[in-house]
């Protein structure tokens, strides 16, 4: 991906992890004068063989001009790299690409406001090796304009889709797909687990495990039902996916595989039943998990 408007524009990378290295790399493709600060500069020497400058500070590395890049693994981290460079954030824009909670990210916002900086949350929904690829995309939201005046640069990286103007809301859209991603990975990996300790070899169950499982007719169904707040029970009860769930743990359990995560889920049902819940729809148990419930 290129972008000739943008060519030789500064901007500023601070963190070269595999996810900033990958951004480094589209930057430099794309023909910004990139400037890169790594606490293992040894990380930035190909980077450097490539173009970029490589500072000797995060000082330094905010004082080269342009917007500001975080790639860091939470926002903790952040703190402690701008630690005694705080006095030139004044003036600066920063896009802030790493993971951390709503809240953490509202802090971060209220902190580099008060150095006199522009604040932009990100939530990169795409693994290193789609950096670079319009068909990933990022949650955005925080200072619009800072936003839109980088939007160009920052659609370098993925595609974009702002949210808001709350600091947060990146994070809250960021944080809930990960919630369902990690959720459906671990339980996937129970399942070859399962499959392994009976002798299934994982290739032959994989595509049973890919079309047995129509999940977005379930989303959009659960998601109706959760939206209206119906759960009248006429195509799944709690009482029969109870008794499923049963079944799953004692397959486990039966085939020595770790009962943790099936248990989880079975303890769930089981509150369910324990509220009353027993004739209603799967998707009623939102209730026990609502903020309010």
């Amino acid at each position: 991906m290129t972008n000739t408007q943008a060519k030789k524009s500064p901007v500023t990378l601070i963190g070269l992890g595999p996810m900033g290295q990958a951004m480094a790399g589209a930057l430099l493709e794309a023909g910004y004068e990139l400037t890169v600060w790594n606490r293992t500069r040894a990380k930035a020497e190909a980077l450097a063989e490539r173009g970029a400058a490589v500072a000797d500070s995060p000082a330094e590395a905010l004082r080269a001009g342009g917007p500001v890049l975080l790639s860091l693994t939470e926002h903790a981290v952040m703190y402690r790299v701008l630690e005694g460079a705080e006095s030139d954030l004044k003036g600066r824009t920063i896009l802030n690409l790493g993971s951390d909670t709503p809240a953490a990210s509202r802090a971060a916002a209220a902190w580099a406001e008060g150095h006199g900086a522009r604040y932009v949350t990100g939530g990169v929904m795409s693994p290193a090796p789609g950096i670079g690829s319009s068909s990933v995309f990022s949650f955005y939201s925080g200072d619009r304009a800072a936003f839109e005046e980088n939007k160009a640069l920052l659609e370098v990286l993925t595609a974009t889709d702002f949210r808001g103007e709350d600091p947060g809301l990146a994070q809250v859209y960021y944080q809930i797909l990960l919630d369902l991603f990690w959720t459906t990975m671990t339980g996937y990996l129970h399942a070859l687990a399962v499959a392994r300790a009976e002798g299934v070899p994982v290739e032959t169950i994989t595509p049973y495990l890919i079309e047995g499982n129509d999940m977005a007719m379930f989303f959009e169904g659960t998601s109706a039902a959760v939206a209206e707040g119906r759960f009248p029970g006429d195509e799944d009860r709690i009482s029969m996916d109870a008794a499923s769930m049963e079944h799953v743990v004692q397959t486990s359990r039966d085939a020595g595989v770790d009962t943790a995560l099936p248990e989880a889920v079975l303890s769930l049902f089981r509150r369910g039943l324990d509220a009353g819940f027993a004739e209603s729809s799967f998707a009623r148990l939102v209730t026990l998990m609502d903020a309010e419930g």
